[in-house]
């Protein structure tokens, strides 16, 4: 173990590729100019027929700057689009090259630049941190094989189970068409009518529901991913990073009163403990499962609204992530950063998963219309210890890289090739084509982990968990979708229910 401490602590406070990745920035000396590189002679005063006369369309710098002015905001997010992010190092601690063939976890010490984007899921752009609300984990590692992004959250499961519930969902969440506002009526109709979301609603509404800062919170790959070998072997992994901070979070008014008073909370802790030189760090664990045992495991391992017990497959170790250094320019480098869930590279690939698999479409797809078909080529996204080499020209944000080379493949003038090997490796798949729920398992249920969760619990945090829950079925308009949401916590546990609608019927007198 002193090589992998020795690693580590060459990393700390430090970026391994910061000179080659750093966004160039323009000269602040030398004259104004224009878009195209005009010198201004008046940057105070626009042009007018006479003092005091009428503007003149002529005017060239006042129409690019007010042009430019009203394009300088892409579409926000529909999801997670309250962000911060930061880069830093991964730093690999221990030899998994029995799993998987990826080149950045080849070997103890190996260091890997990476981008982190913290994120609220359901809030706008100008909402507030401290809500309570899932919070996004989306890492970027620039490795040498190309960009890998783990798009996660700080919670180990989700809502759904299915990605094609995943818009009636966010819709619930958002505002109401009529209203204009999130209404209770919508989130417990929904969550009620979908009982595989007690898992996550327990999650959410007890003490880890609101962290205190970003860097006070786990991350979680949360879907279930493949590793495989050299040999071509398979395993599935769940992905875990534990904050080194220590995890901290905000009881409901604290949160409310954070809200209020600064609602760039998180942001603002994030980007000054970084300047302080307090770089955060998370260890980073995988729990690993061999490719024969998924079939016949208790639960579905490609459900996300289910855990993997860690008594059943144990965390291993097997790296460090600190974060060491703040983007120059929010939205070049966090506004429009993209992360999608398919950027895989060799040794790590997709499962199963019926969310996975939804969003290996949809978050490149959703990149494509905010920030344009190039976004790939912006310099926080493109990959920064390789050179993409690719066939794809023109379009929005297309900036000649290629030149005169040809753009079709084969061709017989040098151009880039296929390698014949593919990233991961292949899964089986039998029987009829249809719409079709995920294969059962002995111990599948909606309720099963939930309850477990609960009971967890000490009675203090039952207590808090029952009162936060409450607060929110109390301000839902009819009985009935009060009620089938309290039986889903019913079904989970007796108590849980029990103590859930006695606080409910006492709010709601």
């Amino acid at each position: 173990m002193s090589n992998v401490g020795s690693a580590w602590a060459k990393a700390k406070g430090r970026c391994t590729r910061h000179q080659e990745a750093h966004v160039s920035v323009e000269s602040t000396t030398g004259s104004l100019t224009t878009e195209t590189g005009a010198p201004v002679a008046d940057n105070q005063n626009s042009e007018t027929a006479g003092v005091g006369g009428l503007g003149l369309i002529q005017d060239q710098l006042l129409i690019e700057k007010l042009a430019h002015f009203n394009r300088e905001r892409i579409p926000e997010r529909i999801v997670h689009a309250r962000g911060a992010g930061a880069y830093g190092t991964f730093t690999v601690t221990a030899d998994v090259t029995k799993y998987t063939r990826a080149k950045f976890l080849s070997e103890v010490g190996k260091q890997t630049e990476t981008f982190l984007r913290f994120s609220t899921v359901a809030g706008n752009l100008g909402a507030a941190d401290a809500v309570r609300d899932p919070r996004g984990f989306a890492l970027k590692f620039y490795t040498e094989e190309g960009n890998y992004d783990l798009v996660g959250n700080n919670t180990p499961v989700f809502f759904i189970k299915d990605a094609i519930k995943f818009p009636d969902f966010i819709h619930t969440q958002k505002r109401d068409p009529y209203s204009g506002s999130q209404e209770a009526d919508n989130v417990w109709d929904f969550w009620g009518l979908s009982p595989e979301a007690t898992h996550q609603v327990t999650w959410l509404f007890g003490d880890r529901g609101i962290p205190a800062t970003y860097r006070h919170m786990n991350g979680y790959g949360s879907h279930t991913f493949q590793w495989n070998n050299e040999a071509g072997e398979v395993f599935w992994v769940k992905y875990h990073f534990k904050t080194d901070q220590g995890i901290k979070n905000l009881t409901q008014d604290e949160a409310n009163k954070l809200a209020g008073e600064d609602p760039d909370s998180h942001q603002r802790d994030l980007r000054e403990s970084i300047e302080r030189g307090e770089f955060p760090t998370w260890t980073v664990q995988v729990q690993i499962m061999p490719a024969a045992e998924a079939a016949d495991y208790r639960f579905n391992p490609f459900d996300l609204t289910k855990v993997w017990p860690h008594e059943d497959y144990p965390p291993i170790e097997i790296g460090k992530l600190e974060l060491n250094r703040n983007p120059e320019n929010i939205f070049a480098e966090v506004e429009q950063s993209i992360f999608s869930p398919h950027h895989f590279v060799p040794g790590i690939g997709p499962s199963p998963d019926k969310m996975l698999q939804g969003r290996l479409f949809a978050y490149g797809d959703a990149h494509r219309y905010r920030v344009g078909i190039n976004a790939d080529h912006l310099p926080v996204n493109r990959p920064h210890a390789t050179e993409a080499r690719t066939h794809g020209r023109d379009g929005v944000l297309y900036d000649g890289r290629h030149g005169r080379q040809k753009n079709y493949e084969p061709n017989s003038f040098g151009g880039p090739t296929e390698t014949g090997r593919a990233l991961w490796q292949p899964f089986p798949v039998s029987g009829e084509t249809g719409e079709t729920a995920a294969p059962s398992h002995a111990e599948d249920s909606d309720f099963v982990q939930a309850g477990n969760l609960y009971r967890l619990l000490s009675e203090a945090e039952k207590e808090r968990l029952i009162n936060n829950l409450a607060g929110f079925i109390a301000k839902v308009s009819r009985d009935d979708i009060a009620q089938r949401a309290i039986e889903n916590f019913r079904q989970a546990d007796a108590d849980y229910g029990k103590r859930l609608e006695a606080a409910v019927q006492a709010l709601r007198g």
